[in-house]
């Protein structure tokens, strides 16, 4: 297995371009519990290329009813990327001052509930612009979200085969 970059402008591309509409490719959950951590997912997979097919604990989506719960949930998510040592990609917590484009944020509340994901697609005056699902927006300042925690994942890069 060997590293390789994360292409945060083509996650970034995606979500602009995907924001406001659904992907056709995917099921939008946003009936069922929502459509953020999907979205973002999405996201990461145009700036990775790379899918990780392992059952239950991968993050991977072929349909609706074949996926990981990875792929749409939150904690889920949260967990594949700060846990994956397989194929995917992999990131670790930091603060907010080291994000970067193509990084993830997800909102919570201060019992550590956390509900919300969504990517980032910029900064103004050296704060996150996001995009998301569910409630819909591109580079919409964070500030303008109510929540009581956040957590802050960079994408460190994306392991492929050899």
């Amino acid at each position: 297995m060997k590293t390789a970059f994360y292409d945060a402008n083509a996650a970034v591309r995606y979500a602009k371009l995907w924001a406001f509409r659904r992907n056709p490719a995917y099921y939008d959950f946003s009936g069922i519990g929502g459509d953020c951590t999907n979205f973002v997912s999405q996201c990461l997979f145009a700036g990775s290329g790379v899918m990780n097919f392992t059952p239950v604990t991968g993050w991977f989506y072929k349909s609706a009813n074949e996926r990981t719960a990875s792929w749409t949930g939150v904690e889920f998510f949260y967990n594949f990327l700060t846990q994956n040592r397989g194929m995917g990609p992999f990131a670790a917590e930091t603060d907010m001052r080291s994000l970067a484009l193509g990084d993830v944020i997800q909102l919570g509340r201060e019992t550590g509930d956390f509900y919300h994901t969504c990517i980032v697609t910029g900064f103004l005056f050296g704060l996150p612009l996001v995009a998301a699902h569910s409630y819909d927006a591109f580079d919409k300042p964070l500030t303008s979200y109510v929540f009581e925690k956040a957590r802050f994942l960079h994408i460190e890069g994306v392991r492929t085969e050899d």
